[in-house]
């Protein structure tokens, strides 16, 4: 048994109650993370991630994330045991139940509660106070999340979101129609309030399942206290459908201009994808800042940049 796998596998015979560990076995991964399963005499299973980024650059925002949604007692969201630096070796790791996935789940009811989550009194006390932001930097896939605290949602998500991957992306065409998009911002805002609330920040399919009861969890989190409409950013590879919007929209309605703000979600995510794959993803950000903006562009990445 190698130096993590018998750290991690002490804390748990340790400190979890469910007795000695009885197997280990890999669970998958992504290109930041490896998981495995662990099963217990007790017959308890956790599941758990290590990584070889550090904890405050890896786990931290997405255990305090899971956690901040458990609180609100609405959709299932795996609850997290413990996490931190591992002392035998480089990395980290977060240990966390493990949801007997099946698959299948009700639409209706994710949407039901996913807007009963975004109702629910935030965790952090910044958030109660009317702050947008997080207690931790995390992370949307592999890309850093700044989240320091902002009483001015639409301050945050200039500075925070569209300003931060515009930043990252360093291209001249997309920098000046930032510029413009960002400038006009707070006029998609007038006449509504936004109000905190906790947002799993990257909903797409693969972060969505049905457990063994056939009930919807979400897990894999980027969290933060922001505009509820941000949670639909990723709705072009969620799957949501019908049943899903009817009944969210049941809990919170669409309030106006929803479609414009929708665009500007979009952005943030696919701006994302183009820092970190690169490819097709340009053009589906210069698209979408040319509708809004209602300037065209040839296609070039020349042009100046701008320090949002």
């Amino acid at each position: 048994m190698g130096g993590p796998q018998r750290e991690l596998t002490q804390w748990i015979e340790d400190n979890a109650g469910s007795g000695k560990v009885t197997s280990f076995s890999g669970g998958g991964g992504s290109g930041w993370a490896s998981s495995s399963i662990v099963d217990t005499e007790s017959g308890n299973r956790f599941f758990v991630k290590t990584s070889k980024r550090p904890s405050e650059a890896m786990f931290t925002g997405e255990a305090e994330g899971l956690r901040a949604m458990h609180a609100t007692d609405t959709v299932t969201v795996p609850n997290v045991y413990h996490y931190g630096d591992l002392q035998e070796g480089d990395g980290s790791f977060i240990i966390m139940e493990h949801l007997e996935m099946r698959g299948s789940y009700s639409q209706a009811e994710l949407g039901k509660q996913l807007a009963m989550m975004h109702l629910a009194e935030p965790l952090a006390e910044e958030a109660k106070a009317g702050k947008f932001g997080f207690p931790v930097k995390n992370t949307i896939g592999g890309t850093p999340q700044p989240n320091e605290w902002s009483g001015n949602y639409v301050q945050f998500f200039r500075e925070k979101r569209l300003g931060h991957q515009l930043r990252l992306a360093r291209d001249g065409t997309l920098s000046s129609l930032g510029k413009q998009l960002m400038d006009n911002l707070d006029s998609y805002f007038e006449g509504i309030e936004v109000k905190p609330c906790i947002l799993h920040g990257d909903l797409w399919s693969g972060n969505i399942g049905g457990t063994s009861g056939g009930k919807p969890a979400i897990f894999d989190p980027a969290c933060y206290y922001g505009h509820n409409e941000a949670e639909f950013g990723m709705s072009w590879c969620a799957g949501f459908g019908r049943d899903f919007y009817d009944a969210y929209f049941s809990v919170i309605p669409k309030e106006k201009g929803f479609e414009e703000r929708k665009q500007i979600y979009l952005l943030y995510h696919y701006l994302n994808h183009y820092n970190l794959f690169g490819g097709g993803y340009y053009n589906s950000c210069l698209s979408i800042l040319q509708d809004l903006t209602g300037q065209a562009y040839g296609g070039s990445s020349g042009g100046k940049f701008f320090d949002f």
